[in-house]
């Protein structure tokens, strides 16, 4: 009947030590790929949102006609006023002009930026003057 009693469920002190040491070699390496993960995200969401703002400030401004005449650069406030824009604009072949906007912000205490683009045709014939672009966004 004693030997029955001396042998319970439980861990030995060689387990615990093993259990310990894996712990202590698979936790660091499992937190830092959680960081990595979350750092991808934040870059990732960034870069979207800066994309979808420059797209959408791009229209209006073509919409609009501001962008021969108007500012080349500010910022998205009240919404996201930690994004900012910058407007630069080159003359590709006669009436079609190439539209940069530039969308920048600070992460981590870099600056990062995405490039929106599109090309934008004005013509002055007879028929009146139109508008005709297309749009593409580059990290």
């Amino acid at each position: 009947m004693n030997a029955r009693r001396s042998r319970r469920g439980g861990f030995t002190l060689i387990e615990v030590l093993v259990a310990l040491v894996l712990m202590g070699i698979v936790l660091p390496i499992t937190m830092r790929g959680a960081t990595v993960a979350m750092r991808a995200a934040s870059t990732a969401r960034h870069q979207a949102e800066a994309a979808t703002l420059g797209e959408a400030k791009l229209t209006e401004m073509v919409a609009q006609g501001d962008w021969q005449s108007g500012n080349t650069e500010g910022d998205f406030s009240p919404d996201y006023p930690d994004y900012h824009w910058q407007l630069q604009s080159t003359q590709r072949d006669l009436d079609v002009t190439e539209l940069m906007m530039t969308v920048s912000w600070k992460d981590r205490g870099q600056d990062r930026s995405v490039n929106v683009s599109t090309l934008a045709y004005i013509s002055t014939g007879a028929t009146g003057s139109g508008t005709d672009t297309g749009t593409g966004a580059t990290p």
